[in-house]
């Protein structure tokens, strides 16, 4: 169940514990005109509870405005929940990406259960950007940036709040979970790590797990960094040895990340780091397939 959470004077983060798979985090800016909302949900349901929450705590605010912070289902499956006039933004990589998504008319049976999406279509953003764009709700102005290279996917964007300072970070950070960037980058990720970090941020949404404030940040950012460069050293080690992701993923240590859930998301980023080390295509099925053979079955979920 998620919970809707007042983080500051009109602006509310949905939580979905415990952000494993296909669980996200959202949230909403209110403002005269109405909401800023920043992501949906995987699901029909989750999406229409979510929506709900925000409009008992804003006494039925409209939805003016939403923004997907990248193209992955559990973020933007919802958007067809909106209302039709709501303006969705989105970076232009983004929309493309979800445009071909097949996951969205057909979910392989990776997970179990098989995700009910309910009564969802594919919704694209209608609204696109390259850099960065801001949005206001009367006086409230909410800034959409990407920071300028591939990280957890090549269209990530975030919200932020300059005045209230506040960043929605979508899933640039998994906040005591195993991040995932096999639709990324691992540089890029490293990379976004200081581009974080510089907005000094008060309040700070990560796309999955719990929230973190100013002190917790650099923490979180730090394992972060740990885990990155775990992934890239096996990888290195890995392709040394002549060893494919999957062998290199069962002889490797996790050692502090071994109690992240979702540890099969190691296979799914060295399958990314072995693809951009050899500069080659990353096989999408080939690196699901070992990911549920890492895992023993199917990827477990709650949705």
């Amino acid at each position: 169940m998620g919970s809707l959470h007042e983080i500051g004077p009109g602006v509310h983060a949905w939580v979905q514990p415990d952000g494993t798979w296909w669980l996200n985090n959202a949230g909403a800016v209110a403002g005269d005109d109405g909401l800023v909302v920043v992501d949906t949900c995987a699901t029909e349901r989750r999406a229409r509870r979510f929506l709900g929450a925000l409009a008992e705590a804003t006494g039925g605010a409209p939805v003016r405005v939403a923004v997907n912070t990248h193209q992955h289902g559990d973020h933007a499956y919802g958007n067809s929940v909106l209302p039709a006039e709501t303006v969705i933004f989105g970076h232009e990589a983004m929309r493309a990406a979800l445009l071909v998504d097949p996951i969205i008319d057909g979910c392989p049976p990776v997970w179990e259960p098989v995700p009910d999406w309910g009564n969802v279509t594919r919704r694209l953003p209608s609204v696109v950007f390259r850099d960065e764009v801001a949005v206001y709700t009367g006086a409230r102005r909410v800034e959409f940036r990407h920071p300028g290279y591939a990280a957890h996917t090549p269209g990530d964007v975030v919200a932020w709040l300059p005045e209230e300072r506040v960043l929605f970070s979508g899933d640039l950070l998994f906040h005591g979970l195993t991040p995932l960037v096999f639709m990324g980058s691992l540089e890029g990720a490293l990379r976004s790590l200081d581009w974080l970090a510089a907005f000094g941020a008060e309040r700070v949404v990560p796309g999955h797990g719990p929230l973190t404030d100013a002190a917790g940040l650099p923490g979180v950012l730090a394992a972060h960094e740990r885990y990155y460069r775990f992934v890239l050293d096996v990888a290195r080690a890995g392709r040394a040895r002549g060893l494919p992701p999957l062998a290199a993923a069962r002889e490797a240590d996790l050692g502090e990340f071994a109690g992240w859930a979702d540890a099969e998301r190691l296979v799914l980023n060295l399958h990314r780091a072995y693809a951009d080390a050899e500069g080659a295509e990353m096989g999408l099925l080939a690196a699901l397939g070992d990911a549920v053979a890492y895992h023993g079955g199917p990827l477990p979920t709650s949705v």
